[in-house]
C-alpha cells in the first residue's frame, strides 16, 4: 500500500504504520485522516495482519497535533465537522479488532495524544513528551481526548492535564497510566514486536474477545458488564480454537490456531 502521508509494511504478521510528514512532526491534516482510514480498514480485513504499530517515521515525533493551518481556517460548521471526522477515523483504529501498540517516539501532542489514546497499548521512549494543549488555541480537544483520557487516567489527572495544557514526561506519562511502559528509543520498536509476538502466539477470537469485553463493558453498570463478558465467553466456547486450546492443554503441546 502506498500513500502520501504514511508509511506501511508487513511482516510476520506484525504490519508497522508510520506517520510520514516528517517536516512538520507527523501534523494531522485531511489527508492523514484519509489515508489512516483506508489503511486500517484494509489491515483490519487482512488475515494474514494480527498486530498492528503505530508509530511516527524518524526519531522527533509520534504526532505532534491537529495540522494548525487547518484548524485557524475553521469556524462553528466546518470545525464540529473537522471534530467529527477525527473522532470516526480514531474510533475505527479503536474498534478494528486487532491490537494496535502505540510506539510513541518523540511528541504526542493534541490529536497526537488523541491517536494514541485511541491505540490498545502505548508504549513510549523515554524521551516522549505527551500532552493535550488545546487550551492553549481557545480550543478543546475534539478527537476524543476529553472522553478517553479520563477513563484511562482518571478524572484529576486528566483534568490536570486538559486545563492546564501541561506537557508531561515519559516517567509521569507512566507513572498516571497514559502509557504502559517507558524505554531507551532504541528499544521501542523491538520491544513492541516482543509484545506483538507475544499475542500472536495466543488465539486470535480469544484476543478480540478480550478487546470487545473490555471496550464494550468499560461504560456499562457491573451487571450489565459481566452479562457482555459472559455473552462473549459462551460465544467464544463454540470455537474450533476453544477445543483446539482445551485440548492441547490437557495434551501438554502447543496449540495449533486456526481463527475459527
Amino acid at each position: 500500500m502506498t500513500y502520501e502521508t504514511l508509511l506501511c509494511d508487513v511482516a510476520g504478521q506484525i504490519a508497522t504504520v508510520r506517520l510520514n510528514r516528517p517536516k512538520v512532526l507527523h501534523a494531522l491534516n485531511s489527508q492523514t485522516f484519509d489515508e489512516l482510514e483506508h489503511v486500517f480498514t484494509a489491515l483490519a480485513a487482512d488475515p494474514a495482519v494480527r498486530v498492528i504499530l503505530l508509530t511516527g517515521a524518524g526519531e522527533k515525533a509520534f504526532a505532534a497535533g491537529a495540522d494548525i493551518n487547518e484548524l485557524a481556517a475553521t469556524d462553528v460548521q466546518t470545525g464540529a465537522a473537522k471534530a467529527r471526522r477525527g473522532q470516526q477515523v480514531f474510533r475505527l483504529i479503536e474498534t478494528c479488532g486487532k491490537p494496535v501498540i502505540a510506539c510513541i517516539n518523540g511528541f504526542a501532542l493534541g490529536g497526537g495524544c488523541e491517536l494514541a489514546l485511541a491505540c490498545t497499548l502505548r508504549l513510549a521512549t523515554d524521551t516522549a513528551r505527551l500532552g493535550q494543549p488545546e487550551v492553549k488555541l481557545g480550543l478543546v480537544p475534539g478527537y476524543g481526548g476529553t472522553q478517553r483520557l479520563p477513563r484511562l487516567v482518571g478524572s484529576g489527572a486528566a483534568l490536570k492535564m486538559l486545563l492546564t495544557g501541561e506537557i508531561i514526561d515519559a516517567a509521569e506519562a507512566l507513572r498516571i497510566g497514559l502509557v504502559n511502559e517507558i524505554m531507551p528509543p532504541e528499544r521501542l520498536i523491538p520491544r513492541a514486536r516482543e509484545i506483538a509476538q507475544t499475542i500472536i502466539a495466543m488465539a486470535p477470537l480469544a484476543v478480540a474477545g478480550c478487546m470487545e469485553a473490555v471496550r464494550r463493558g468499560s461504560d456499562l453498570e457491573i451487571d450489565a458488564a459481566l452479562a457482555v463478558e459472559g455473552e462473549i465467553f459462551g460465544r467464544l466456547c463454540g470455537t474450533v480454537d476453544k477445543v483446539e486450546g482445551t485440548a492441547a492443554f490437557l495434551e501438554k503441546r502447543p496449540p495449533v490456531w486456526k481463527g475459527r
